[in-house]
């Protein structure tokens, strides 16, 4: 009985013993299989990429210095050459599952939609140097599906401290053909139209064309600056601007805000200042720098006397109002510029959420200045009644912000600042103002603290007293730089 049983318990045993060889023979056929798969994905996947990058054009070892530092030019085949297959990857000769790959910590970051719509979107920057640069390649590394790169200049040895891109090789060629060639290796299948062309407002609707989802300023000349973000603004098409990285190092200043908030920035107080006098002055999203000048600090440097003895300073530019001085830039600084302005772009475009510091709202105080500009005209007119004056909270902003560089032309305070005139108002028998003749301009007033503008109307605007004898000569010959100013800008209203 003893050995049946023992017979017995032996069959069971083989019998979950064969089964259990059973199972581990197809799990391990399974996971054979299933290795095989991958390894075999893996070598298809390989070999795509491997296709992928043969297809890319090859950067232009051929392009060496010529004796006297520029580039040799490239000959019309490379050209050609470059041209075709990179076409050949926009028309589908390339991988989906290569580009979601390598766009992959994109997708996961935006979404799948949000990807999708940074994929579909359209984006034209205009100036391709330290900043433009930056902007281009980081846009096209996340997967933005057209660029069309706006730029009439070339590519010098000085750019190669800051150009995202540009090698010694690129010295002496257009800036777009420069990024154009370095850009499609790295992904192809981007549509990248490159325009070696000024932008100018006669003729901008052409390089503007084609309904873009972005536009970029990275532009250094004022006038041209000045004239594409009117262009833009005044059309809806949405626009980012880049303000000046010259004289700057301190990274942790560097903010996104509208035009109307950025300060400690000459360029960008130059480019508010005639946006302001063609009626824009908020709804544009620019990259500034807060950080002020100081001793020890990088400024402009000044013109030789040989420069100055040539002719005209203006003259000796590329374009009117073009930088003739050398700009101090920390090559590290336009850089962080562009990929500031490259993050808002993909975050507006994916629909992500961002929560920028704002700067303060100063239309309240834009508002309190005019009620008591006019509240001072009244009194000056022996307190008539209905007195309104000829100027609203956006000359207000513009005087006390742009002109006077919101500070009191008196003691440099900022803070219980008032509009106040200047000069006394001509006697009333002369005829300059009547009952309801109430004339007073932006070049009318200054802008001082409120017990400063107290004392000015008692003792100047009143009593009569000259604004020199009150305040001095040096505050008069402030005053009288900034009247020169304004009356330079007055000539772009």
């Amino acid at each position: 009985m003893a050995y049946a049983k023992f017979n017995l318990h032996n069959l069971n045993f083989n019998l979950h013993s064969h089964r259990a060889q059973l199972a581990c023979t197809a799990l391990i056929s399974g996971a054979v299989a299933a290795s095989a798969i991958f390894a075999f994905q893996k070598v298809k996947q390989i070999s795509r990429l491997k296709s992928l990058k043969d297809s890319i054009p090859p950067p232009s070892e051929t392009n060496v210095l010529t004796n006297f530092g520029a580039a040799a030019a490239r000959s019309r085949l490379q050209d050609e050459s470059d041209a075709i297959l990179a076409a050949n990857a926009r028309r589908g000769d390339w991988d989906e599952d290569i580009i979601l790959e390598q766009l992959a910590r994109n997708k996961v970051f935006l979404g799948e939609e949000g990807l999708k719509k940074v994929r579909n979107s359209f984006v034209i920057i205009v100036g391709c140097g330290g900043v433009g640069s930056w902007v281009a390649t980081m846009l096209l590394r996340s997967g933005v599906g057209k660029i069309r790169l706006v730029d009439f200049d070339q590519v010098t040895l000085s750019s190669l401290n800051r150009h995202a891109v540009a090698t010694l090789a690129d010295v002496g060629t257009p800036k777009v053909q420069a990024l154009r060639k370095r850009l499609e290796q790295v992904a192809p299948w981007v549509e990248i139209d490159a325009r070696n062309e000024l932008w100018e407002m006669k003729d901008g609707a052409a390089l503007l064309a084609g309904e873009p989802t972005f536009v970029v300023d990275a532009i250094d000349n004022i006038q041209t600056k000045v004239d594409l973000l009117f262009y833009c603004k005044t059309r809806n098409i949405p626009i980012i601007s880049s303000m000046g990285a010259g004289c700057k190092s301190d990274p942790t200043r560097v903010c996104i805000g509208d035009i109307s908030e950025s300060t400690e920035d000459p360029l960008s107080r130059s480019t508010r200042r005639r946006l302001r006098q063609k009626g824009v002055s908020t709804g544009i999203p620019v990259v500034y720098s807060t950080e002020k000048p100081g001793p020890g600090k990088a400024s402009l440097l000044p013109l030789s006397g040989d420069e100055f003895e040539k002719g005209k300073v203006d003259e000796l530019g590329v374009l009117p109002d073009f930088r003739v001085r050398i700009l101090p830039v920390l090559g590290t600084m336009p850089s962080i510029f562009g990929l500031c302005v490259a993050n808002h772009i993909l975050t507006t475009i994916a629909g992500y959420p961002t929560e920028y510091s704002k700067g303060k709202d100063r239309s309240k105080l834009y508002e309190d200045m005019i009620a008591q500009l006019a509240g001072q005209e009244s009194r000056l007119r022996g307190n008539a009644p209905g007195i309104r004056i000829p100027l609203n909270e956006s000359d207000a902003g513009y005087v006390a912000d742009e002109v006077f560089k919101g500070k009191s032309v008196v003691s440099g305070f900022f803070t219980r600042l008032v509009l106040t005139r200047w000069e006394p108002l001509p006697p009333r028998d002369e005829g300059f103002w009547g009952e309801n003749d109430y004339t007073i301009t932006t070049n009318d007033v200054v802008l001082m603290t409120k017990d400063e503008a107290k004392k000015h109307e008692k003792e100047v605007l009143k009593v009569g007293r000259s604004p020199e004898g009150v305040w001095g000569p040096d505050v008069a010959r402030t005053v009288e730089e900034r009247r020169k100013e304004e009356g330079f800008y007055s000539k772009f209203r």
